[in-house]
């Protein structure tokens, strides 16, 4: 971007190099910084931290690998909050080397303003413009407002590679503090009741760093042939229940998780006929797909708190930001991921899951019931709150060597009281008013064939031993022993 430096900062600033910004911290200090689906996040601060010792690092979401590989290699983390996804910053959490806090979306903005067990010494956040005190935030908010004034100090990173236009699209709505929180006044999922800027208290600000560095996004996948039998079987049961179901008369609200599989089904909706019924989407990620969506007139808006885009994505928003500025809004996450919104506005949330078992329980993070993967994200808040809320994965991994329909998942993120719907490229079974004995069976027929049998002959065991929710316990967890081996 050819901006000039009054484009960017107003008043007087203390503009300092990254490395004198980082002298800042000390070791052992809490650091929260910016980034929410891999964008958004500091890029040159981060690394100039390399040879400190025993950080904690604190993220609403995912964010470069000048924070989760850089800073892991060097070994300056040593306890990391809420949510990761890259392989180095992983492995280390496996082998017991960093700490790691996992928790909702929703949730963490609180927990560091009123006591979440983290007291948060400085917050570093890339902005696309800054005054004495404000700033506007870049491809994603996050929880910004929510870090800023849980911060004792103050350090911005002023990114021009990102597009001031940014400031168009931001709805920034900060909450009062409870017991005196008032209702969120959002009538529509596109509704604005903000404003661009995320205000500080300009004593708190010790460094403003001016960069040019893009971000890292989100690399998606071409969909598969399984992600487009899922995709099918997905459109056909949402616009059969679109049609029945009365919540979805006029408007249907939707949200999908992020990632390839994700981001497929977002564009695969081109495909389903809503009729007149106005369409939006209200999630916390905002993906390539939905840029289909939205050139093709059948997503009347966007609500999300990240540009969750790949290279290409971004590049396609960025020439076009006027355009889409009228129909996208990215808000803080405590909006973006709010229960109260999410059932108010009858989403339908469609996320996934590392697998699930023959009764609806849902494990989203961990292998096995061990291996933390990225963490639970914003999955929860949306399997939990939707009207209307569906799982959708593959039915096996590994090549077909692993089936993600098992009996009993060793670790469970999404309970089977929240989950409604579940997809495969075999089949949908919808478990709404279904026994567990029922799910079960609805469940094993979109399993993959070559498991049926076993899962079937798991069953007909589990039942012999009674119960509401029949178990065989001596041998409920061989599938994941053997595979393990």
């Amino acid at each position: 971007m050819n901006d000039s430096l009054n484009d960017r900062l107003e008043g007087t600033l203390p503009i300092t190099t990254a490395d004198e910004a980082a002298s800042v911290i000390d070791d052992g200090m809490t650091v929260a910084i910016s980034g929410f689906g891999s964008v958004g996040y500091p890029k040159v601060v981060p690394p100039a931290l390399d040879g400190h010792e025993s950080l904690t690092i604190l993220s609403a979401g995912s964010v470069g690998g000048e924070i989760d590989e850089t800073l892991v290699n060097s070994e300056t983390i040593n306890r990391r909050a809420h949510f990761q996804s890259r392989p180095a910053i992983r492995d280390a959490i496996n082998a017991g080397e960093i700490a790691f806090f996992d928790r909702h979306v929703s949730q963490f903005g609180d927990e560091l303003r009123f006591g979440g067990g983290f007291n948060v010494d400085v917050a570093i956040i890339e902005a696309v413009s800054a005054g004495e005190n404000w700033f506007i935030a870049s491809t994603s908010i996050g929880h910004a407002p929510s870090i800023v004034q849980a911060a004792d100090r103050l350090i911005l990173e002023v990114n021009h590679a990102q597009p001031i236009a940014l400031k168009t699209i931001h709805d920034v709505y900060e909450r009062a503090s409870p017991p005196h929180r008032e209702p969120i006044p959002i009538d529509g999922p596109t509704d604005r009741i903000g404003d661009a800027r995320i205000e500080f208290d300009p004593d708190a600000l010790e460094a403003v760093v001016e960069t040019d560095t893009a971000d890292d996004p989100y690399t998606f996948r071409t969909p598969t042939p399984i992600d487009q039998a899922i995709a099918a079987n997905l459109g056909s049961f949402l616009e059969s229940e679109i049609q029945s179901n009365s919540m979805f008369s006029s408007a249907v609200s939707l949200q999908f998780g992020v990632g390839s599989l994700g981001n497929a089904l977002m564009g695969a909706l081109t495909e389903i006929e809503f009729g007149d019924r106005t369409v939006v989407y209200f999630g916390e990620v905002f993906q390539d797909g939905l840029l289909d969506m939205l050139d093709s007139g059948q997503l009347a808006g966007a609500s999300a708190t990240s540009l969750a885009l790949s290279q290409t994505g971004q590049k396609r928003f960025f020439d076009a930001i006027d355009q889409y500025a009228t129909d996208v809004v990215l808000r803080p996450a405590d909006i973006s991921n709010n229960p109260i919104l999410i059932e108010r506005f009858g989403v339908v949330g469609v996320n996934s899951a590392i697998e699930v078992d023959c009764y609806g329980n849902a494990n989203a993070t961990h292998i096995g019931g061990t291996h933390m993967i990225n963490g639970i994200g914003g999955g929860g808040d949306f399997v939990r709150n939707s009207r209307l809320s569906i799982i959708a994965l593959p039915s096996t991994a590994a090549d077909g060597a692993v089936s993600r329909v098992v009996p009993m998942t060793p670790h469970v993120d999404h309970t089977e009281h929240d989950v409604s719907v579940v997809v495969t490229e075999h089949g949908v079974a919808d478990l709404r008013g279904c026994s567990p004995r029922e799910r079960a069976t609805k469940i094993i027929s979109i399993a993959d064939p070559s498991f049926q049998n076993d899962l079937e002959a798991y069953r007909h065991r589990a039942v012999n031993a009674n119960g509401q929710t029949p178990h065989d316990l001596e041998t409920v967890f061989d599938w994941h022993i053997d595979w393990g081996k």
